[in-house]
């Protein structure tokens, strides 16, 4: 540090002032900062300020790219508070200045520290000429997504400024904006494979996973505007939004939700062609080992059956529900296993493939030849509760459509009905209540005055299967050394790939998506992506500390408190800012003490952080 003269002109003549100035190295060359400004000062004075300001240094630090060795820390020691010193200060002239959101960014920097998630964005993305490294931009977009998630101008304009990262991160508020966040997603976008292999590498670390279970699941996100590129097409969508563009997003994640790796499809891609791609492309990256897929019946097909069993792996998987049909004696008999309470389960063969008549059953085996020793079981499965719902939405379409029926059969009765316009109102009706519609047989025939006459009646037998096989689902495993209770509870954790998507979609607001460019639609899920992975990590660190799962109420929680600088006019007419984190309240205390966090009281002014 060093004394330098500021040399300004007042009222027509030349003032000198004083300013303390320190030298520090950058990864861009040594830079200059002004740490404080001293005013007026006689040659004692200037002396006296930096004998204290090089007596306030630590001892030697370790090195770092971004700071000298001996740099001030941001935040200020406690444990070695400094003796006293008094002032005189005007009461009345006190006053808090520039509140910020503090709580949440200053989280959000932890997780990522926890995550050494920082450190590789620094080594992926090198600096070089610009303002602000890339991989602070990165990190920038991540934390707002995790906080509060919004557009790349919204973020650099309204939020950005509002919190503490420009003092916690060292970006002013003036070097952040739209188009900057706009770059960084381009800079960060390549790097999506080796960063998804050291966050899994890093949680596994952190909380001792095991990766033995994979979950896989497909969504769709939609797109407002045109999306002229071909990732962006039209298809099933999720969200109910089949008049906009999508793509498809396959997401594998433990069986406790922490995710591995996705990949982005085109929107009109079906669910059952993804097995085959994510599964090989998982297994060359993490390695085979051992492991269980399970998918939902979406995934389904012979085809990827035999795809997984000839690569030796195991899977759990759902089945199509007409399937359930082959089992119909299967649903009536009484040999169930109560696993808990309202749910049942049973361990059934896999039937045998159906043959024609005219095949002999014995043709092309060999006379020395056995039979196939058994490779698949299926678990047949009922809930009760999920039976009193399927069933109360059979009697609520069925009461709709046969109050409307019996409306539309008077008023053909009484009126002149077109036998064209009857049949495309009961085809309308029809296709609005399609769960209950196959009981119904309506015929619309043509009297003899030309007109529409109705009759309708209902078919038993297609009621009496939606009341025994209310509740059941069937699933088909690989898996032959597990209990039908472990075969249910594992399928169960299937639970957690949709409960990300709907985390996504919601708390860090994945749909939908504004950008135009595939590249930038990428990279935006890839943020979404890292954001929910810290969600995650934070969800862990809940539950570890006994305080449940639910990472929003603690982000929201923490969220309130705040950073503000209080300023106090001396009697000599020099002001004193300290900067000042609002004390955090019991509740906030509680839970900053159980997860292990120590609050800072203060930052120092003009010290970049570490």
């Amino acid at each position: 540090m060093f004394i330098r003269q500021c040399l300004r002109r007042h009222n027509g003549k030349r003032q000198a002032y004083w300013a303390l100035v320190e030298s520090y190295r950058t990864a861009n060359g040594p830079r200059q900062r002004v740490v404080a400004w001293l005013g007026k000062q006689d040659e004692a004075g200037r002396l006296g300020m930096l004998e204290a300001a090089e007596a306030a240094l630590p001892p030697a630090a370790p090195q770092r790219t971004a700071t000298s060795v001996g740099q001030l820390s941001l935040f200020e020691d406690e444990t070695h508070l400094p003796e006293p010193r008094w002032v005189e200060v005007n009461t009345a002239g006190i006053r808090v200045e520039n509140t910020r959101q503090f709580g949440g960014p200053w989280l959000a920097l932890k997780l990522v520290q926890r995550l050494q998630f920082e450190e590789f964005l620094e080594r992926a993305l090198p600096a070089g000429k610009e303002q602000v490294p890339w991989w602070l931009s990165g990190l920038i977009l991540v934390i707002a997504r995790l906080l509060e998630p919004a557009s790349e101008l919204y973020t650099a304009e309204q939020w950005y400024p509002k919190t503490a990262l420009p003092e916690l991160l060292g970006v002013p508020a003036d070097r952040v904006d739209d188009n900057r966040l706009y770059r960084a997603l381009d800079e960060v976008l390549p790097h999506k494979q080796p960063l998804e292999c050291h966050l899994k590498q890093r949680m596994g670390e952190l909380f001792a996973l095991e990766y033995d279970l994979l979950l896989y699941d497909v969504t769709s996100t939609f797109f407002e505007g045109a999306a002229n590129f071909p990732m962006a097409q039209r298809g099933y969508s999720r969200d109910q939004r089949s008049d906009c563009k999508q793509v498809c997003i396959g997401l594998v994640v433990s069986r406790c939700g922490m995710p591995l790796g996705y990949e982005v499809f085109p929107g009109n891609t079906a669910d059952v062609t993804t097995v085959q791609q994510i599964v090989p492309l998982m297994e060359q990256r993490y390695g085979k080992s051992n492991r269980i897929w399970v998918m939902d019946r979406g995934m389904v097909s012979e085809k990827n059956l035999e795809f997984l069993r000839q690569g030796g792996r195991k899977y759990i998987v759902g089945t199509p529900k007409s399937l359930l049909r082959k089992y119909e004696q299967e649903l009536l008999t009484e040999d169930w296993h109560t696993i808990r309470e309202g749910i049942e389960v049973k361990l059934i063969p896999v039937p045998p493939p159906e043959e024609d008549d005219d095949d002999d059953p014995t043709e092309g085996v060999a006379e020395n030849e056995t039979a196939q020793p058994q490779q698949e079981l299926f678990i047949l499965c009922r809930s009760r509760d999920r039976a009193k719902k399927e069933d109360a939405m059979w009697r609520r379409f069925e009461e709709r459509i046969e109050k409307r029926l019996r409306a539309m059969t008077t008023r053909c009765e009484k009126q002149r009905r077109n036998v064209q316009k009857v049949e495309r109102e009961v085809g309308r009706l029809l296709g609005q209540n399609t769960r209950a519609e196959r009981i119904f047989d309506v015929q619309i025939e043509q009297r003899e005055d030309g007109f529409a006459r109705m009759t309708r009646k209902k078919i038993a037998e297609v009621r009496d299967w939606a009341q025994v096989s209310a509740g059941c689902y069937l699933l088909r495993t690989n898996v032959l050394d597990w209990t039908d209770e472990d075969l249910w509870k594992t399928y169960m954790q299937l639970t957690e790939a949709e409960a990300a998507f709907r985390i996504q979609k919601s708390d860090l607001s994945l749909r939908p998506i504004w950008h135009q460019k595939e590249e930038r639609v990428l990279a935006h899920i890839l943020v979404c992506f890292l954001g929910y992975v810290l969600w995650k990590t934070l969800g862990q660190l809940c539950r570890q500390a006994g305080l449940g799962d639910e990472p929003r109420r603690v982000l929201d929680e923490l969220a309130e408190i705040r950073l503000v600088d209080v300023v106090l006019p001396t009697r000599d007419g020099h002001e004193i800012r300290q900067r000042c984190v609002a004390r955090p309240s019991e509740h906030q205390q509680i839970l900053l003490d159980r997860l292990g966090l120590r609050l800072p009281t203060r930052l120092r002014i003009g010290v970049p952080p570490q």
